[in-house]
């Protein structure tokens, strides 16, 4: 059985809601004490939090997130479309294994650009007005980011903590009751939280440069490698870079949460869809799969934390790019074109 696509707008229809669920009090209360928990430590220890987290979590919720993703939006991601945004993902990853230059980095922001453009096509080609707007906006938007690179990676380090909140709201399209209490939730986690440590309001309870010792011999030293790479330039020689860096260990550890626990656990209709894609990793193999990859990226961290960050940073590519062209055709309507999937039985 082949699988052939002509993409997103045409035929077909974007993927249902899923069968109904009326969500209990455990899973609610499973995002409060994570998200609680999160907090103290984004506060006391936001250097720590980040790179143990990378550390533990980051191989293994790749692989999830990507099962969940390939899953739940086989219509979306196949034939053509899919095809080519893996060729530009793959021109990303290698961008990324080249050694940093404004070179490399110009090309990934060009091809991270080509990725939202190819995803707007698919999704507006039947709505030509539409498609050129979407299309002058992502033109001035790779403007911006190649005048700008510094905060184009800064913003997309971020950017990339927020998203699960599209994929959570999509998902909570099934509950029956209780979705007004869950989306509340998940915008206090995604939203309310980082805005408070970003006011200052939580300062008196944040720690400076407590965490992981790294290559320098001082948490600091990491401490500071960290504001730099998820501060805005203009900010940095402020004292708002320990803030930043806590809302990110804070969004890192909660984008886990999501992809490691809850839509593994609630959502399994994705898993048995991606399985029925890639039968090599059915039931507990993507998982084991996730955390061998995971334990030789901890053996790397512990060798060189740096190149480590920078081998995994190009082999998450895949995930972290791959969403974004799916987020972008939910936001701009495609589920009301829908997607044309051929499903052809070959002898």
């Amino acid at each position: 059985m082949a699988i052939t696509g002509a993409g997103a707008a045409r035929g077909g229809a974007w993927p249902a809601a899923g069968p109904g669920l009326r969500l209990g009090a455990a899973p609610q209360a499973g995002f409060v004490v994570a998200g609680a928990l999160a907090l103290v430590l984004a506060l006391r220890a936001p250097t720590g939090l980040a790179v143990l987290g990378l550390a533990a979590f980051g191989l293994l919720h790749n692989v999830l997130e990507l099962r969940y993703v390939a899953g739940r939006f086989a219509v979306v991601l196949a034939g053509p479309l899919l095809r080519l945004l893996l060729v530009l993902v793959t021109g990303i990853v290698v961008c990324r294994l080249l050694p940093p230059s404004v070179y490399s980095r110009s090309a990934e922001i060009l091809l991270a650009y080509g990725l939202l453009v190819a995803a707007s096509w698919y999704g507006l080609r039947s709505r030509p007005v539409l498609l050129a707007g979407a299309v002058a906006v992502l033109a001035a938007g790779a403007a911006g980011s190649l005048s700008f690179p510094a905060y184009h990676f800064v913003v997309l380090a971020h950017l990339h903590n927020v998203v699960p909140l599209l994929f959570l709201w999509e998902w909570s399209r099934r509950l029956t009751r209780g979705r007004a209490l869950f989306l509340a939730l998940q915008f206090t986690w995604v939203l309310l939280v980082p805005a408070l440590l970003l006011s200052g309001l939580l300062d008196g309870l944040l720690a400076g440069a407590t965490g992981a010792t790294g290559a320098t011999g001082t948490a600091g030293g990491w401490t500071a490698r960290l504001e730099s790479s998820y501060t805005p330039p203009a900010w940095l020689a402020s004292h708002l870079g320990l803030r930043f860096l806590a809302v990110f260990a804070f969004l890192q550890t909660m984008h886990y949460v999501v992809w490691v626990w809850f839509l593994p656990r609630y959502a399994p209709e994705a898993a048995e869809g991606f399985e029925a894609r890639v039968p090599a990793l059915r039931g507990a193999r993507a998982w084991a799969l996730g955390a061998a990859a995971g334990g030789v990226l901890a053996v790397l961290f512990a060798a060189d934390y740096a190149q480590g960050r920078a081998l995994y940073a190009a082999v998450a590519s895949y995930h972290a790019y791959l969403e974004f062209p799916v987020l972008l055709m939910l936001v701009l309507g495609a589920a009301h074109e829908g997607a044309s999937v051929r499903i052809e039985e070959k002898t």
